[in-house]
């Protein structure tokens, strides 16, 4: 007869859990902080995520993958439905979805939104996360769980767990880990050991070009820049101590005018970018980078599906 296993054999469980929200309730900064390195890009821009980008948080007893989607808004552009349709479709497929709604901020209309789309997605347990609790007192943040608990009464979402966390101070982050495992499926581990994504490298050195040149924009910008790494490859001719990876990409916008912005006086902002996103490339893929730049006009790229294709969406 077969013992019951002991605390210590738990079954292993893995699946996949994804964080939704606003546009910038805290989702991709919680997504690094549970893997523990960068793969989603932050922004204090809203909507700076586009791709599906998977982080996966390795355990001994568990394997936990992170889909991180854009944030559902109501959508003005061609873009903004595909992106909506993206986000639906990755709810239905996920095992847990947690739904991020920021301290600091009153329950407006945006997260009432998201909740009435998520009251439609039955059967997936759902978690409340309150994030940036580093940025209130503890009445504020008292009465944000509260707003939230109501929230879920009104619609009729039975929360599995309402939980207030910081993902920059490092606060009950390995305490969301637990219980998004707890609703995970008992299953062997879906991925590799060590790996912490599974987005190809060129669409994360991409991602990380675009995070670069975001920063510090106008902001009539954040939507409207698109990046496309052209091609990666091995400088010719370098020893193998030194080795040295060329990239190629280009930074697409939508109007003449918007080129001057990227550019900058005398070519300074995107010398810049080019600078801050090669540090980070370079960590990411571990290997000295040399990176060209080129910005280009692709007009109104967001309304034309057949651009849009050209770009990845």
């Amino acid at each position: 007869m077969d013992k019951a296993p002991s605390p210590s054999q738990q079954p292993f469980r893995a699946g996949f859990a994804c964080f939704v929200g606003r546009p910038n309730a805290g989702k991709s900064t919680l997504t690094n902080a549970l893997v523990g390195t960068k793969v989603a890009i932050t922004s204090n821009r809203p909507q700076t995520t586009r791709h599906t980008v998977r982080g996966i948080v390795h355990r001994p007893d568990s394997q936990l993958v992170l889909v991180d989607t854009p944030g559902l808004h109501k959508p003005r552009t061609l873009l903004g439905e595909r992106l909506n349709d993206v986000v639906r479709a990755t709810w239905a497929e996920v095992d847990v979805i947690g739904f991020c709604l920021p301290a600091d901020q009153k329950i407006g209309p945006g997260d009432r939104f998201i909740a009435g789309e998520l009251a439609e997605v039955r059967k997936t347990p759902k978690v409340a996360v309150v994030t940036k609790t580093d940025l209130v007192d503890s009445k504020t943040l008292a009465e944000q769980l509260l707003a939230v608990q109501k929230l879920g009464q009104e619609l009729g979402i039975e929360w599995a767990q309402i939980v207030p966390v910081s993902a920059t101070a490092g606060k009950q982050v390995s305490l969301i880990a637990d219980l998004l495992v707890d609703l995970l499926p008992e299953s062997p581990p879906l991925y590799p050991e060590g790996e912490l994504t599974d987005e190809p490298e060129q669409v994360m050195v991409a991602e990380l070009i675009r995070e670069a040149a975001l920063e510090g924009v106008r902001d009539e910008l954040p939507h409207s820049i698109a990046v496309v790494v052209e091609e990666m490859l091995p400088r010719e001719g370098r020893p193998a101590d030194k080795p040295l990876l060329d990239i190629h990409a280009n930074l697409f916008i939508e109007r003449p005018s918007q080129k001057g912005i990227i550019i900058g006086p005398k070519g300074a902002r995107l010398k810049e970018v080019g600078m801050k996103s090669r540090k980070h490339i370079e960590a990411l893929l571990g290997t000295p980078v040399y990176l060209d730049l080129h910005v280009k006009v692709a007009k109104d790229w967001q309304r034309d599906p057949k651009q849009l294709r050209r770009l990845g969406f």
